[in-house]
């Protein structure tokens, strides 16, 4: 036992001894300072407007730097010069501003200069793919959150910056939800940048593009960049109007009537099926117009299709012509008192026209449905001759002018003779 006892201890040689998570994780948090002096010795020696020799040499860094593993650094290096420090600003250890960066772009900030930086990242993250959602989903949120941070001209170049980005595709609208917290709200500095952003994806891109990829982003509503007490359409139409972004302010209305129109086609069909009276629909109709206005002529429009949406059409092929002019002459008195002039008018006919049109079963009823119309004060003889001449929609137009020819030149002839007797 003595001699066991006095007997070394085996040890374990040439065995690499795993660290523990908790040594990793906290040794980690110096990394981002080591890989950002690392990335800056590339960039270094590069003249400062040679931008294909950037892009050179940061593709040359990735083949030795982890840019996955610290893309974060990477693109607050090239975006904002430096690391972000937690609650905003750089981190204070005195490293140098970073020799590449969109800071570093001429004042005033315009968009040809920045897209020389953009065209930069381009290339990058068409190199290592596998950059691009990092910066969507963590580098671009974390500095639009801290973008309060920044001079007014540093946010110019930003906001142009990530506009840019968004159009040509490497980034995603999602990364604007940061700018809906609330210290960003106060003084207009979300929607200031919001602004700026779309201004710069408005130049290579249409708002139908712009919508699109909102909507992509999850982004449902401008008024979350505004402040508590603006967060209403005519605000958000007055900001964008007063920036010169027309197309933004007409793409919002349009899309809020769209949500309104919804509502008035849901409204009426219920009240239609509840079989309320023509009185109480209308004053329905009238306070939901007061509440939130719509053109009259869409209103026209919303009108018929609630209307419509609540006839059951369910009747036998020889008398779904019948049960068509039935309906119309029952709910021609709700849309007699908001048929007000000739605008209104002729999209009532059009809209009957395409919804005869799209369905085949009462396309022959339209002739006999105009009758009805006008024989309720619905619509104007002038209506109906202005509409066959050159305000027809496109849907089976041919068709629809040819079986209402005798109603025109029935109408024409009455309106000679009237003139005559005057």
């Amino acid at each position: 036992m003595s001699q066991q006892s006095a007997a070394s201890k085996p040890s374990l040689q040439g065995v690499r001894i795993k660290a523990r998570k908790g040594a990793v994780k906290a040794h980690a948090k110096h990394e981002p300072t080591v890989f950002r002096d690392q990335l800056y010795k590339y960039l270094e020696a590069v003249p400062e407007a040679d931008f294909d020799a950037v892009t050179n040499k940061l593709i040359q860094a990735g083949s030795n730097l982890e840019l996955l593993k610290y893309a974060d650094p990477l693109f607050e290096a090239i975006l904002i010069g430096g690391l972000i420090q937690p609650g905003g600003g750089y981190i204070d250890d005195g490293a140098p501003v970073s020799p590449f960066t969109v800071f570093n772009a001429k004042e005033p900030a315009e968009v040809d200069d920045i897209r020389k930086y953009v065209e930069v990242l381009n290339k990058l993250i068409r190199r290592y793919k596998y950059l691009q959602k990092p910066l969507e989903e963590s580098a671009l949120p974390t500095i639009l959150q801290y973008i309060h941070k920044w001079s007014p001209a540093q946010k110019d170049k930003l906001g142009i910056t990530i506009g840019l980005l968004m159009s040509q595709g490497l980034a995603s609208a999602s990364c604007l939800q940061s700018l809906a917290k609330d210290h960003l709200l106060k003084n207009d500095v979300s929607i200031d940048v919001i602004t700026l952003i779309f201004r710069a994806y408005l130049v290579d891109q249409s708002m139908d593009h712009l919508s699109a990829t909102l909507k992509r982003g999850g982004i449902k509503d401008l008024l979350v960049f505004f402040p508590p007490n603006k967060r209403e359409g005519r605000f958000l139409e007055e900001h964008f109007k007063a920036a010169g972004l027309n197309q933004v302010a007409e793409w919002y209305a349009k899309k809020q009537y769209a949500v309104v129109k919804e509502g008035i086609v849901k409204d009426l069909t219920e009240l239609c099926e509840r079989e309320e009276s023509p009185e109480q629909i209308i004053a329905a109709i009238k306070s939901r117009q007061d509440a939130s206005p719509i053109p009259d002529t869409e209103l026209i429009q919303c009108i018929w299709q609630g209307l419509m949406a609540s006839v059951d059409w369910s009747a036998r092929p020889d008398q779904i012509e019948g049960l068509a002019l039935r309906e119309v002459g029952k709910y021609a008195p709700i849309l007699e008192p908001f048929c007000q002039g000739p605008k209104t008018e002729v999209a009532l006919i059009n809209v009957v026209q395409v919804y005869c049109y799209e369905d085949t079963r009462i396309i022959k009823a339209f002739p006999q449905i105009l009758k009805v119309l006008y024989n309720k004060d619905c619509i104007s003889d002038q209506a109906i001759i202005y509409w066959y001449q050159k305000g027809s929609k496109p849907q089976g137009r041919q068709h629809f002018l040819k079986s209402t020819e005798a109603l025109v030149k029935f109408l024409q002839e009455q309106e000679e003779d009237d003139s005559e007797d005057e």
